[in-house]
């Protein structure tokens, strides 16, 4: 048996999720359909969180950027792609990318791949050379610098 919740009762238990962490809108109207709420319901809600600040996409894409670089040292790439999932506005993913300083970029960058390099135990240049481009791909570093920084590294 699924409990139910009153459209109020909804709310609160919403307004304490986004409290808890930045949310998106997508991660509150799938929360909000898990609890069984009617789509009138959800507009409702969905509204109050925005006008009480409780929902900001920006603040949400702005958090998320931020924290991906900082922490999982994603790239831009990755960011962007995992934006889009969550139905990110084109204007907010690019307010987020505002987050990262080119210079701390770069420098993350260098230390990841470094890292990296280090410990690949291959010794064959161009599949050392391969491990470390599919590496920094796979974390959403554009190419291009991906290539300059592998050239450098592994001449």
């Amino acid at each position: 048996m699924h409990s139910t919740y009153t459209v109020f009762e909804a709310t609160k238990k919403l307004e304490g999720y986004c409290a808890y962490q930045e949310r998106c809108h997508k991660e509150v109207i799938t929360k909000l359909r898990e609890m069984r709420m009617i789509p009138e319901a959800i507009d409702q809600i969905v509204a109050h969180l925005i006008q009480e600040n409780y929902l900001n996409e920006e603040r949400f894409a702005r958090s998320f950027a931020r924290g991906k670089f900082n922490i999982k040292k994603w790239g831009r790439n990755r960011i962007v792609n995992e934006l889009k999932q969550r139905n990110i506005s084109p204007y907010n993913i690019k307010s987020a990318l505002t987050e990262i300083e080119d210079t701390e970029y770069l420098q993350t960058l260098d230390t990841l791949a470094k890292k990296r390099l280090a410990s690949l135990k291959e010794t064959n240049r161009q599949k050392k050379r391969k491990k470390l481009v599919d590496y920094l791909l796979y974390r959403g570093w554009e190419s291009h610098l991906i290539f300059e920084k592998t050239k450098e590294l592994i001449p």
